[in-house]
């Protein structure tokens, strides 16, 4: 096979992966829940990790993306899961490209979600949705709840993955 060829095999391998997080995470937004403001869905957040270390930053933004969308369409989330999940799935991604370790994606994904995240929301929910009462730091709290759940969850995961060796197996599929 050439490496034209090759590469094309790794896309459909990233693509359908993404794919598949994508329904995970609108699937995963049934179970959510209220805070103070923001429907917080943990799901969304393991989903991030789970895309920075196996598929890289630029796919988790594109799964994090995708996801907002659909459950804006499907009436599962608000304006506010766009600055939310994408801001983590970046930084989580970005994070774990560039230093390789696990705990790498975990810091990325909460601060990126939680406190990045969370501020980026205030312009959304003040101008887009004619939230008023909302301070710059309003939907940092709501979001750090909802991003922590969720990372706790994708570390009990990629460390029994990488445990039992299947973290690396799966990288290697993917990549080769």
């Amino acid at each position: 096979m050439c490496t034209k060829e090759r590469k094309s095999v790794m896309n459909i391998k990233k693509l359908t992966l993404t794919a598949f997080f994508v329904a995970i995470a609108v699937a995963g937004s049934l179970f959510s829940f209220p805070v103070l403001g923001s429907r917080c869905s943990p799901i969304q957040h393991l989903v991030n990790v789970m895309c920075a270390i196996l598929l890289g930053p630029w796919y988790g933004l594109a799964a994090a993306f995708l996801a907002a969308l659909i459950r804006n369409i499907l009436g599962l989330g608000t304006l506010l899961a766009f600055p939310g999940s994408m801001c983590g799935a970046l930084l989580s991604g970005l994070l774990y490209k560039w230093m390789k370790k696990l705990p790498a994606a975990y810091i990325g994904e909460v601060v990126g979600t939680g406190i990045i995240g969370g501020m980026l929301s205030y312009p959304i929910a003040a101008v887009l949705m004619g939230n008023q009462t909302a301070a710059l730091f309003t939907f940092v709290v709501p979001f750090l709840i909802s991003t922590v759940g969720g990372t706790i969850m994708a570390i009990v995961i990629t460390m029994t993955m990488k445990k039992t060796k299947v973290l690396a197996r799966i990288q290697q599929q993917i990549n080769s």
